[in-house]
C-alpha cells in the first residue's frame, strides 16, 4: 500500500483506539467503580498485583505460594501468564496505579483501545473507508457483551479477544495470493497473543476462523497451495503460545471442570426471544443464569451501537440479491455463530453466549457493506435525500419500541433510551439530509454508533447484575493475620454474602474470599479457580469462588483439626471462620483465638507456626511427625522451588519429606545430584522419599513437562519468526 495509505492507516487505527478510551473515561467520570466488579474483584486483580510482585522479584509467575486451590497459574489460563501484552501492561499499571478500581480500568481500557485498533485494521484490509472502518472499530470494541462482561468481569475474555481481529486481519494477509512468499508471517504473532490471552473460548473462535478463512481460500481459487501460508503462519503462532495450551492441556485432565453438571450447558445461552435487544438493549426477557433459572434480564450483551443491526437488515430488505453476493461468506459465518451462540454448549464449555463478541464484529463487517452498498440507493422529496437505510432504522426501532411495549419487555431501562435512540436516529437523518454533501455525512454511521454506545451504558448499568464488593485497600496489609501461617478460611458463598447489597461495608479482611488473599502475600488454601485442578480442591469440595460447603467445613473443623487430623498434614496452622458459621476448630487446646472481629474470628495453632518442609512418617494413611531423627535446616521457599539442607542418621528407616505446597504434575527432587522419586499425598502435596544415611541438599523444582518442551518450542518459531523478519526485510521481499 502507498506510504500515505499506511500513515491513514495508522492515524485511523490511533483515532479510533483513543475515541474508545475517551468514552470509556466519561462513563468512568459517571460511575469510578465500572470495572470493578465480581471476578475482578475476588480473582483477576488480586492475581495480578501478585504477577506483577513475582517479576518485581525476578521470578516467572508460574506458580503462587499464597493459594492452594488457585496455585498454579499457568495453568488456569485466564490470566495470559505467557502472554507478553498482558505481563508487560500488569507491570507498567501496578507501577503507576495503586487504586484497586483504577488498576482495574486501566487494565480494560488498554485492551479495548487495543480491540478497536484491530478491528479498524482489519476493515481497511477489507477496503472499507475510513468513516466504515472506525464503525467497525466501535462496535468490535465497545458492543455489549465486551463491555457488560469482557471489560467490566471476565478479563480474559478481552484478554484473548483484544487480538481476534488483528489475527483476522493477518490471517487475510496470508491468504492473499498477490502478496509475498514471506505472508504467512502476517498472522504468527497475533495468533500467539490470542492464544497466550486466556480465553478458551476465543481460541476455539480463532479456530473457526480458520477453518472459515480456509475454506474460502479453497473455494474462490481451487487451489491447495494457497491456504499454505495461512497453515505456516497458524502453526508458528501456535508454536510461540506452545507453553500456554499445553499447560491447560496438562492441567484440565482430571480436575473438577470435567466432571461439571449437565445443567452448565444450558445457561447463559441466547434466547430467540432477545434478540430484538440488538436494536433496543433495553429489550427485557426471560434469559437462563448461572443456576439455570430463567429470570428477567436485559439484552445489554447483544447491543450493536445501533447502527450494525439495522444496516444488515436493511441490506437484506432492500437490496438482497447484491449483499448476499457481496458477503455470502461473512454472512454465513454470522449466522453460524448466532447459532452457536443460541444453543446448548458442550465439553469442558459453558456459556455459550460468550460467541457474542465474535458475532458482533462479524455484524459489524457485514454492517458497512451494507452501507456502501445501499449508499446510492435514494429517495428524494424536493431537498430532501435520505438513505433508505434510514427509513429502515427509523421502522425497526418505532416498531421495536410499540412492541416492546405491548409484549411488557421493557423491564426497567426502557426509557428515556428509547427516545434517545430515536433522536439519535433523527439526528443521523439532519445530518444526512443537510449535510449531504459534507464530509460529516460520512462520518455520520460511525458517530451515531458511538453516541448509540454511550447512551446505552449511561441508561443501563453496564455490569448485568453480577455481584460487587466493598474491598478496601487495607486488604493490602496482612494484619490481623500472619504471613508465615497457613489459612483455611471458612465462609458462606460471597456472591451472596459480601456482595454490597448484603455488607456496604468493608468487607474481606478477616476471610480473604477468593483469592484475595494475594494482595498481602497471605498463604492460604482458598482461592478461585474455575478449573479447580488441584487436590484439595477437589478434595474439600471447594466452589469456583474460593469457598467451602458449611457441612464439609463443619467436619474439617470438628474431625480433622486436631494435631494428627488432615489440616495438620497439610500444614493448616490458621483458621479463619466467618461470623455466619457458628463453629469452632476443634479440640480447643490446640486452637487459640487471636481475633474476633464483626467479620468473623481467627484461630492459630498453639505453638510456633509449621516448618514448611517437614519429616514425616512413611505411613501414607497418617502422616505423623516422623520417628527417625530427621535433621532438616536452611529452608528456603521460592515461588517455583524449595530447598534445604537434611540429614537422615544411618540405620534409621527411610524418612517421608513433605513440602507444605499444593501438588502439582511436574514437580522435580535432586539430593545434590541425585535424582529422587516426587509422589504426592492423595494428590494434595509432594512428598519425597530419602534412604537412611542420606545428606546433603535437597531441592524441589516445578519443571513439567509442557514447561520445557513447549518453551523449547516456542523459542524455536519465534527464532525463525525473526530470521523470517530479517530475510524480508534484507531481501525486500514482499510480505
Amino acid at each position: 500500500m502507498p506510504a500515505r495509505s499506511t500513515r491513514v492507516d495508522v492515524i485511523g487505527a490511533t483515532a479510533a483506539g483513543l475515541s474508545v478510551v475517551l468514552l470509556c473515561l466519561v462513563l468512568l467520570w459517571r460511575n469510578p467503580l465500572l470495572f470493578w466488579n465480581d471476578d475482578y474483584q475476588l480473582s483477576i486483580l488480586p492475581v495480578f498485583a501478585d504477577v506483577a510482585r513475582s517479576w518485581n522479584e525476578g521470578n516467572w509467575p508460574i506458580l503462587c505460594p499464597y493459594s492452594w486451590v488457585c496455585g498454579n497459574l499457568a495453568g488456569e489460563f485466564q490470566y495470559g501468564t505467557f502472554s507478553i501484552f498482558v505481563n508487560a501492561a500488569v507491570v507498567l499499571i501496578w507501577k503507576l496505579i495503586g487504586n484497586f478500581s483504577h488498576q482495574a480500568a486501566a487494565l480494560s481500557i488498554s485492551h479495548l483501545a487495543v480491540l478497536a485498533m484491530g478491528g479498524f485494521v482489519l476493515a481497511r484490509e477489507r477496503k472499507f473507508s475510513v468513516p466504515l472502518s472506525t464503525m467497525v472499530a466501535f462496535v468490535a470494541a465497545l458492543n455489549g457483551w465486551i463491555m457488560c462482561w469482557g471489560a467490566t468481569d471476565w478479563f480474559g475474555a478481552l484478554g484473548a479477544f483484544a487480538w481476534l481481529p488483528w489475527a483476522w486481519w493477518g490471517l487475510e494477509r496470508a491468504a492473499d495470493g498477490r502478496r509475498g512468499r514471506w505472508r504467512f508471517l502476517w498472522p504468527a504473532p497475533f495468533v500467539y497473543l490470542v492464544v497466550a490471552g486466556g480465553f478458551p473460548y476465543t481460541v476455539v473462535m480463532l479456530a473457526l476462523l480458520i477453518a472459515w478463512i480456509s475454506m474460502r481460500s479453497l473455494v474462490q481459487t481451487r487451489s491447495l497451495g494457497m491456504i499454505g501460508p495461512i497453515v505456516l503462519g497458524v502453526a508458528l503462532g501456535l508454536g510461540l503460545s506452545a507453553p500456554a495450551w499445553l499447560a491447560i492441556f496438562d492441567y484440565v485432565h482430571g480436575s473438577a471442570r470435567q466432571a461439571q453438571s449437565a445443567s452448565a450447558h444450558w445457561q447463559w445461552i441466547v434466547p430467540p426471544s432477545a434478540l430484538p435487544a440488538m436494536i433496543l438493549p433495553c429489550w427485557t426477557v426471560n434469559w437462563a443464569d448461572f443456576s439455570t433459572r430463567y429470570v428477567p434480564h436485559s439484552g445489554t450483551e447483544l447491543c450493536a451501537g445501533l447502527v450494525a443491526p439495522v444496516a444488515v437488515l436493511s441490506g437484506l430488505m432492500l437490496n438482497g440479491r447484491v449483499f448476499i453476493r457481496n458477503m455470502r461468506w461473512e454472512f454465513g459465518l454470522l449466522l453460524l455463530v448466532l447459532a452457536i451462540a443460541m444453543l446448548p454448549s458442550a465439553g469442558v464449555f459453558r456459556w455459550s453466549f460468550r460467541w457474542l463478541p465474535f458475532f458482533h464484529l462479524i455484524l459489524a463487517l457485514c454492517a458497512v457493506e451494507g452501507i456502501r452498498g445501499l449508499d446510492l440507493q435514494k429517495i428524494s422529496a424536493g431537498r430532501l435525500r435520505l438513505p433508505l437505510y434510514l427509513l429502515v432504522a427509523l421502522f425497526l426501532t418505532g416498531v421495536s419500541a410499540v412492541v416492546m411495549s405491548i409484549l411488557k419487555t421493557t423491564g426497567d431501562h426502557a426509557f428515556p433510551l428509547t427516545w434517545i435512540l430515536l433522536g439519535l436516529i433523527a439526528v443521523w437523518a439532519l445530518v444526512e439530509s443537510v449535510f449531504y454533501n459534507s464530509e460529516l455525512r460520512r462520518w455520520s454511521p460511525a458517530l451515531i454508533t458511538l453516541s448509540a454506545f454511550l447512551a446505552t451504558y449511561l441508561c443501563i448499568p453496564p455490569n448485568c447484575g453480577v455481584p460487587r464488593y466493598n474491598l478496601s485497600a487495607d486488604l493490602l496489609q496482612a494484619a490481623p493475620l500472619d504471613p508465615d501461617r497457613l489459612y483455611l478460611s471458612i465462609y458462606p458463598p460471597a456472591e451472596h454474602t459480601y456482595r454490597v447489597e448484603a455488607k456496604s461495608g468493608p468487607v474481606g479482611q478477616i476471610v480473604r474470599p477468593g483469592s484475595t488473599s494475594m494482595w498481602a502475600g497471605l498463604r492460604f488454601v482458598n482461592g478461585y479457580s474455575p478449573i479447580l485442578a488441584s487436590g484439595v480442591g477437589r478434595e474439600f469440595g471447594f466452589a469456583i469462588h474460593g469457598e467451602i460447603d458449611g457441612n464439609m467445613g463443619r467436619y474439617l473443623l470438628a474431625e480433622q483439626a486436631g494435631a494428627d487430623g488432615e489440616l495438620a498434614r497439610l500444614g493448616v496452622d490458621g483458621i479463619t471462620i466467618a461470623s455466619e458459621m457458628d463453629f469452632d476448630p476443634a479440640p480447643a487446646s490446640e486452637w487459640e483465638l487471636v481475633t474476633s472481629t464483626a467479620e468473623g474470628r481467627v484461630f492459630h495453632r498453639r505453638g510456633a507456626a509449621y516448618p514448611r518442609i517437614r519429616a514425616l512418617t512413611s505411613s501414607q494413611e497418617r502422616m505423623k511427625v516422623a520417628l527417625s531423627p530427621v535433621i532438616i535446616s536452611r529452608i528456603k521457599e521460592a515461588r517455583n522451588r524449595a530447598e534445604a539442607d537434611v540429614e537422615v542418621p544411618n540405620g534409621a528407616v527411610s524418612a517421608n519429606i513433605g513440602f507444605s505446597r499444593p501438588y502439582f504434575r511436574g514437580y522435580e527432587a535432586r539430593l545434590g545430584d541425585q535424582k529422587l522419586m516426587v509422589r504426592s499425598e492423595r494428590g494434595l502435596f509432594p512428598v519425597v522419599e530419602l534412604p537412611s544415611g542420606s545428606k546433603g541438599h535437597l531441592t524441589l523444582s516445578y519443571r513439567p513437562w509442557w514447561l520445557v518442551y513447549g518453551s523449547a518450542l516456542a523459542i524455536l518459531c519465534a527464532g525463525i519468526f525473526v530470521a523470517g523478519v530479517a530475510a524480508a526485510a534484507v531481501t525486500g521481499g514482499r510480505t
